[in-house]
């Protein structure tokens, strides 16, 4: 309240609703009596006019009408003046009837005063947004006649795809916000029952196959898809459509790239690559997830990366006791932390700047905060950078795993999720090999553990640090070449959103010692993903942007598995997810192995390290260092691949 009078416009609504509300009063009387008020009922105007006009305002107040700005009037306003209107004059009548019975006073002017308070209190407030959203501020243009003129010379047509909530609400923020220089000029839906109506006076002109017709005879200059719930088919006929415009396209986010559930005009982006893959909306079981993140003390490792923050996010969801942000990289870190204090100020955080590595920090750090549920997303990725320098992926994937997976034992977490790769399978990089070990390290404990560990595998995430995105954007930036190492690779994509809701509901499914699987979808071609991003950057691939071949480098494989051969993998209730149940361990011999294996590593003995790994994992397929063929078989072709190493494709 306070602060409410403090606001000049409080004041100034407030002398325009009781200029209206005398007025109201005084034109039921003028209504009542075919414009030739009596003297008696002037009197009786005098008399009554000040106590009305005080009441009703006071009872205007109470409702909070004036503690909303008029700009953004909505329907929810209305529907606050209709009851602030019919409360006040409820009010006078059972006044107006302990005082006088009626007596002297025509009933009907009570209905008639009610019935005119509502349209001009809600009216004023109606005309009020609908001049400032067709015109701006308009002290600014009292100020500069001819703006509103200029502004509308600049404004940019915009064709909306999506004639659903999502699309209502992008034209009435448009409308609400005249500094975005856009003009709403019709919508495109499939929907039949849709075709030539109205929203908020613009037609749906027909449905989007006809986006090309409608951009060009209507003369658009940008067009935005408006269906956040599109599946990825959906949103590969919709792009394509848009493509053939040659406009620039730009979408809302998907319902999984939403942490907020809230889609604004502000959230909308450029159409990209991510917008072909996974947009089918993720379902969640979120009263089993729910269970197991709810009030409990929740460690993410490797928070600040891009599978690691995006998991802290949805974690923040389920109302955590407190989650603590585990990452090694300081910049990134900080940044994560500032995010989460203006994102999710209600989710306790604890930012740790520590290491995997060092087993006496994380115990100091399980001591200190007891998590009781832990995701272990810390791992080196880069396959070329982790071949190179074997002894680093030792410390960081496999010991670094050892080491949470132990201080999780002892400190009996009730659950333990490791982020595991598609390269773990059958692998041929140092990488793989040691996140194959490091699957295994999480599997062996389960057996003799009260915590639940489990391990996720899955394909290579599309808007991460790491994508081969980011690398192809930069060299269409420097106008190519766009480098390939081979034109029949291909990787399975997974979303950064879809992977992360995926793991959390894996992660509910574990009975210790399963690696789960997720569904990647069907396997991608890099050279056709290379060229459709040169297309979308406008050029032609080939002719303006050149595609070179450069060779499979150390340790990179044709193409990318989720499971082994016999592995047996079985279905989960969720569609999404697969699992392979655990197996018996040597605990014993695994350790001694990877003590020795981490002997080595502080040899930097790289021959050395490769073949204990081969002892550990039998499968592993080592690669020599600078050639992208097995260890001595110079000939090797991948139609010549041993029928036990034969590639083996799921899903």
């Amino acid at each position: 309240m306070k602060t409410l009078l403090l606001k000049k416009n409080f004041y100034i609504m407030l002398g325009v609703d009781a200029c209206l509300v005398a007025a109201t009063y005084f034109l039921s009387y003028y209504l009542r009596f075919d414009g030739l008020i009596p003297a008696q009922e002037w009197r009786n105007i005098k008399s009554t006019v000040p106590y009305i006009l005080v009441f009703k305002l006071f009872t205007f107040l109470m409702f909070g009408l004036y503690g909303r700005m008029c700009r953004y009037t909505s329907v929810v306003d209305l529907i606050n003046v209709l009851k602030a209107t019919i409360t006040s004059t409820v009010g006078i009548v059972l006044g107006v009837l302990f005082i006088s019975r009626f007596q002297g006073f025509p009933r009907s002017i009570f209905i008639l005063d009610w019935i005119l308070t509502f349209i001009f209190i809600g009216g004023i407030r109606v005309l009020i947004r609908l001049t400032v959203s067709e015109k701006g501020d308009l002290h600014f243009l009292i100020q500069n006649p001819f703006s509103h003129r200029k502004l509308m010379r600049q404004t940019k047509r915009l064709l909306i795809i999506g004639a659903g909530d999502t699309g209502e609400k992008m034209i009435r923020e448009v409308r609400d916000n005249p500094h975005l220089n856009y003009e709403v000029v019709g919508f495109l839906d499939d929907d039949p029952k849709k075709r030539g109506m109205m929203i908020h006076g613009v037609k749906v002109l027909g449905p989007i196959p006809k986006t090309h017709d409608m951009a060009y005879r209507d003369e658009m200059d940008e067009i935005l898809i408006a269906i956040p719930s599109a599946s990825a088919k959906q949103m590969q006929r919709i792009i394509q459509a848009c493509d053939a415009t040659g406009l620039k396209s730009r979408t809302t986010p998907g319902i999984d790239e939403l942490i907020d559930g809230r889609i604004s005009f502000k959230s909308i982006r450029e159409v990209s690559f991510e917008d072909l893959l996974g947009r089918d909306q993720v379902d969640l079981d979120m009263e089993r997830i729910g269970g197991y993140l709810s009030g409990k003390v929740v460690l993410v490792s490797g928070a600040a990366g891009s599978i690691g923050s995006e998991l802290c996010r949805q974690i923040a969801l389920f109302g955590p006791k407190n989650l603590i942000l585990l990452d090694k990289t300081e910049n990134s870190l900080f940044h994560l932390e500032m995010e989460f204090r203006q994102r999710f100020p209600k989710t306790p955080i604890a930012a740790i700047l520590g290491d995997v590595k060092y087993k006496s920090s994380l115990n100091k750090i399980f001591e200190a905060h007891q998590p009781q549920v832990v995701f272990h997303a810390a791992a080196y990725k880069h396959v070329p950078i982790v071949e190179l320098n074997p002894w680093e992926g030792i410390f960081n994937n496999v010991v670094g795993t050892r080491n949470i997976v132990e201080t999780s034992h002892r400190f009996e977490a009730e659950r333990f999720v490791m982020i595991s790769t598609d390269k773990a399978v059958r692998p041929a990089s140092v990488m793989g090999a040691t996140k194959r070990v490091a699957e295994i390290v999480t599997s062996c404990y389960a057996s003799s553990s009260p915590t639940q560990f489990v391990s996720v595998r899955f394909g290579n995430v599309i808007g991460s640090e790491g994508s081969v995105i980011h690398l192809f954007k930069k060299q269409i930036e420097r106008f190519g070449p766009v480098t390939v190492t081979h034109p029949e690779i291909t990787r399975y994509f997974m979303t950064i959103p879809e992977a992360s809701k995926l793991i959390l509901q894996a992660g509910a499914m574990g009975e210790g010692g399963d690696i789960f699987i997720l569904d990647m979808g069907t396997p991608i071609k890099i050279v056709d993903m290379a060229r459709d991003l040169i297309r979308r950057s406008g050029f032609k691939p080939d002719v303006d942007i050149e595609i070179q071949f450069t060779g499979l480098r150390p340790g990179e494989k044709l193409h990318e598995e989720l499971i082994t051969e016999g592995e047996g993998i079985v279905r989960t209730p969720h569609e999404k997810i697969f699992v392979l149940k655990g197996r018996t361990c040597d605990l014993a011999w695994l350790i001694q192995k990877i003590e020795e294996l981490t002997k080595l590593a502080h040899e930097q003995n790289a021959h050395a390290i490769k073949s204990k790994l081969k002892e550990i994992i039998p499968e592993y397929q080592p690669f020599d260092m600078d050639h992208s063929i097995p260890a001595g078989d110079k000939k090797w072709s991948e139609s010549d691949w041993p029928p036990h190493v034969a590639p083996y494709h799921c899903g």
